[in-house]
């Protein structure tokens, strides 16, 4: 996965404007503290999956997620607008949860990564959860 440490430090040191107010902010992809999704999916059904983080600062916001197939693996993690100003407070314990909805339009199971940081030696490090796909009733 060091295709997403690469996303990330790019997302990271990318700097843009919002608007015409000169409005400065980077991204950040933020580690996942935990996951809400169902124990199965039904083939042909829209499922929401919720992901919570820890929001590091009042200047960070939530933008998407970042989402990434690869036959039936998915890599999940939330992406955060990180905007340059002189008011943002550092926060601890602030819990955010974000939600996005999942179609299933495979057989099989799916495991899904969700992306917690990197251990000591820089390797990325996920919770993993395999959904298996059933039969409608």
């Amino acid at each position: 996965m060091k295709k997403l440490l690469l996303i990330c430090l790019t997302l990271i040191l990318a700097s843009c404007s919002i608007d015409d107010d000169g409005t400065n902010y980077s991204f950040e992809i933020l580690p996942v503290e935990s996951v809400v999704i169902p124990d199965e999916f039904t083939l042909g059904e829209t499922y929401p999956i919720t992901v919570s983080y820890y929001q590091p600062s009042t200047c960070h916001t939530f933008r998407e997620f970042y989402y990434r197939k690869n036959n039936n693996i998915r890599t999940v993690a939330p992406i955060n607008y990180v905007f340059e100003r002189d008011d943002c407070e550092t926060q601890d314990d602030v819990l955010v949860e974000n939600t996005f909805n999942f179609v299933v339009t495979g057989n099989g199971s799916y495991i899904f990564k969700f992306w917690t940081g990197e251990d000591a030696e820089g390797e990325d490090e996920y919770i993993t959860i395999e959904v298996p796909v059933v039969e409608a009733n």
